[in-house]
């Protein structure tokens, strides 16, 4: 038989368990709703001030259109070299053991150590008029800072940790056995990856690119040294958007960031549903 005292005890820590799991609750819902759903209204808001008419106007400025194609051109590039790195990195870290792992997990790492800032100018120093490499591109017609390929550069800087940090920790508990015993019944390495290691890694694989597209699609720093900021040419879209809040053209700069508020929305969308797909793969691998 359970006594008073201790019935009276369980139910107060039942009661205070609850109290603190509403409060934490409300707490998170107040600052989902303070930093996340009150800017993106604000944003929209802010967007539509002056109707569907301005809107449209500020979106489909050639300058504003051009961005959007430099962002997608950045993303687009920046990405794909970032899956290829992240899956060879992951695979090579995570299956195998060999000298210099520890440099290459730290290398890795850097990126989120390092501002955006500095890493543009590092471009800066390397590629520049007055660089170490500049003149000799000079020599060879070759400009990489204030163009696209120095864009490039600087979006593919900030974004290679994102697939492989995914990858790594997943692969890694993943273990060896299964392709282990795949090259045991003579499955060769390119066998082994696509056949056993690819589907197993295909949700985490599918969620660091995401990321990494998000990442790419809003990096600010590191393109605002290396761009130039030249109108209509090296500017991104977050440029753009700084120009023209600068000029005090609130409603183009609202109607900029608009699209880009509505990428990240479809990205939290993207990354919900993968989740709510892995779980319930991996659900039904349990049963």
């Amino acid at each position: 038989m359970v006594g008073p005292a201790k019935l009276h005890r369980a139910m107060s820590g039942l009661t205070e368990s609850s109290a603190m799991r509403a409060g934490l609750i409300v707490l998170a819902l107040v600052f989902i709703l303070a930093f996340l759903v009150l800017p993106l209204v604000a944003v929209f808001t802010e967007a539509f001030a002056k109707g569907f008419g301005a809107y449209g106007e500020a979106i489909s400025d050639p300058v504003a259109l051009a961005a959007v194609k430099l962002t997608f051109i950045a993303a687009g590039i920046s990405v794909p070299l970032n899956l290829i790195f992240g899956v060879a990195a992951s695979w090579a870290i995570a299956k195998f053991d060999f000298r210099g792992k520890s440099v290459l997990i730290t290398l890795i790492d850097l990126p989120f150590s390092v501002s955006p800032v500095i890493a543009g100018l590092i471009y800066m120093l390397l590629f520049g008029a007055q660089g170490l490499l500049g003149p000799w591109l000079q020599s060879l017609d070759v400009q990489i800072i204030f163009a696209v390929p120095g864009i490039v550069l600087a979006t593919v800087f900030v974004t290679f940790p994102f697939v492989a940090r995914e990858l790594i920790p997943l692969m890694q508990e993943q273990g060896t056995e299964e392709e282990e015993a795949a090259r045991s019944l003579g499955a060769d390495g390119w066998q082994t990856f696509w056949r056993v290691t690819l589907p197993n890694i295909k949700w985490g694989l599918l969620y660091g690119v995401l990321l990494c597209n998000a990442r790419a699609m809003g990096e600010f720093g590191a393109v605002s040294v290396v761009s130039g900021h030249i109108r209509g040419l090296t500017n991104t879209m977050p440029l753009h958007v700084e120009i023209l809040y600068n000029e005090y053209n609130m409603v183009a700069a609202f109607a900029v960031a608009s699209l880009l508020a509505s990428l990240a929305v479809v990205t939290l969308l993207a990354k919900g549903a993968l989740e709510w797909r892995y779980g319930q793969e991996l659900a039904a691998t349990r049963r």
